[in-house]
């Protein structure tokens, strides 16, 4: 529909309502939810023989971050190459803090996926 043969301010209001009543559901429904977001995340520690045998990798790992943003659980999900370097991610992922994801405005408990290099 086009707002031709409409008055100005018909053609104003016709326009305007639309973007209007979009920002009001919109608007409201972003500042009410988001995702964790990282506060504190220090690297690894470089497992010392991996790094004598000129070893790279990486492992992904599946992060629980509780509703105060403390990491409540990590687990494995893939490591290259295997039995490396989980040790040393996992044991980084678990210092890490988060500002907490929020739902209605309120923190809660969320998941997310990292992967961790390890690079020489």
């Amino acid at each position: 529909m086009r707002p031709s043969g409409l008055s100005p301010l018909a053609r104003t209001l016709f326009l305007a309502l639309p973007m209007a009543a979009c920002a009001c559901f919109a608007l409201p429904a972003l500042a009410m939810a988001g995702p964790a977001t990282p506060l504190k995340t220090d690297p690894p520690n470089y497992p010392a023989e991996a790094a004598r045998r000129g070893t790279e990798g990486f492992v992904e790992v599946e992060i629980v971050i509780g509703a105060d943003g403390k990491v409540s659980s990590v687990n494995v999900l893939k490591a290259q190459p295997a039995r490396v370097f989980e040790r040393e991610a996992l044991a980084a992922v678990r210092r890490w803090t988060f500002n907490p994801a929020t739902e209605g405005g309120n923190p809660v408990e969320s998941r997310m996926r990292r992967t961790i290099e390890f690079k020489l």
